[in-house]
């Protein structure tokens, strides 16, 4: 999966130089920070347990290209977004941080972190990866992938690819698997795994302006919601959802080939293929009469309001939005890339096609009354599926109950 980019050196350090004209340039930069460029300034980026040696792979590349030092520190996903809005006050914090975009809306309203104009790179990313960055209109960082759930089907059993739920269930069915079709939800259920499924009843978790950016307005109330609530009863009272089955239950059923089909993002396939499984990435059917859209969710770069080097995070962002960068993460990652040329030139399928169920779906919420909408939404779905609660009244009052919350803040 990793390769080199031998071309990428020149090619960089001509994007570099013409930044302020071609690249992405941080509106926050300033002449007067200039002055510690190529005086042994070292660009600070924070990163995840997962993302940590990612990135300091590519670090080295642009170090290679720019003779700019990188220090990348390993911090705990968990809580690395407080820390970052809790340093970066006092001066303490790093350059950048590389984090997924829901964290977005949070830290633009904390203060925490600088506008970043995309430039002429703009165009060469995917509408769902520059909405994943953008807030209120303004741009916060630089996108580097994308990912979403997709159907994936298991080849040994049926190369069936089914238009709609239906189909696909009854495909599933007539192969004899022990189950038609998996997905995990668990007994305080899985909202974001069955997001592309309620969107295909008109049920969209918010409204959105005329930007298309989300408002605090919840849009998964009406009859879109119920129609969704009483086909999750209905799919319970069949035995094809439940919560009895957890990500891990689901997950090793299919390994074990006892399901046809599953719903399931990129982090599960590669586990698939490394059992040895024929496995096909396709889009999510349609469970009611419009697209099936899974949540996407953006993988970005974002700048410290207080960096200590803007100029030279203006040449790391520069780098970042070019072909070469973004293939190179995309190899160290395994993640379709935010620019959808170089998902399409990868080597591997699977690549190119999360890349597309992804640039077809809704982007997550990053706004902060997204918080208000987890801690009711899955957990009312699994108690609809079990009978807790009767479709009609238990959706009712989860739109209430998140209608409360969100006025309370």
């Amino acid at each position: 999966m990793r390769r080199g980019i031998a071309a990428l050196g020149v090619f960089v350090a001509a994007t570099a130089l013409a930044a302020c004209n071609n690249g992405t340039t941080p509106s926050s930069s300033s002449s007067s920070d200039g002055s510690r460029e190529g005086s042994g300034a070292t660009l600070t980026i924070w990163a995840d347990d997962t993302r940590f040696s990612q990135v300091q792979e590519l670090s080295k590349s642009f170090t290679a290209s720019s003779g700019v030092e990188v220090s990348v520190v390993q911090k705990s996903q968990s809580d690395m977004d407080t820390e970052f809005t809790t340093q970066v006050p006092t001066g303490n914090g790093p350059d950048l941080i590389v984090m997924a975009h829901d964290k977005l809306g949070a830290l633009v309203s904390n203060g925490v972190i600088a506008p970043v104009d995309l430039g002429e790179a703009k165009s060469q990313f995917s509408d769902v990866a520059v909405k994943g960055v953008t807030y209120n209109g303004q741009t916060y960082g630089v996108p580097y992938a994308i990912e979403s759930v997709a159907l994936v089907r298991n080849n040994a059993l049926t190369k069936d690819s089914p238009s709609n739920y239906d189909d696909m269930i009854s495909s599933g069915k007539g192969t004899g698997a022990e189950y038609p079709f998996l997905v995990q939800m668990g007994e305080k259920g899985d909202a974001y795994h069955f997001y592309a499924f309620q969107n295909s009843f008109g049920a969209p978790v918010f409204k959105t302006n005329s930007d298309g950016e989300y408002t605090s307005e919840l849009a998964m109330g009406g009859s879109g919601g119920t129609d969704f609530a009483k086909w999750l009863k209905a799919q319970g009272d069949a035995g094809i959802v439940s919560p009895s089955i957890t990500s891990d239950i689901a997950k090793q059923a299919f390994l074990d080939g006892k399901a046809a089909y599953t719903v399931t993002g990129p982090w599960n396939v590669a586990a698939f293929r490394e059992a040895g499984m024929d496995v096909s990435v396709l889009p999510v059917p349609a469970a009611g009469s419009e697209a099936a859209q899974p949540f996407v969710g953006v993988q970005m770069f974002y700048q410290s309001s207080k960096a200590a080097n803007p100029i030279v995070a203006k040449q790391f962002f520069s780098f970042l939005a070019t072909p070469e960068a973004q293939t190179k993460m995309q190899d160290l990652g395994g993640r379709a890339s935010a620019m959808p040329s170089v998902a399409e030139a990868s080597s591997k399928q699977d690549i190119k096609d999360f890349s597309k169920v992804a640039q077809s779906g809704a982007l997550t919420p990053a706004i902060p009354a997204m918080g208000s909408v987890w801690k009711f939404w899955g957990q009312t779905e699994a108690n609809i599926v079990t009978g807790a609660e009767a479709p009609d009244t238990g959706w009712t009052t989860m739109i209430t109950n998140i209608e409360n919350s969100i006025g309370s803040k």
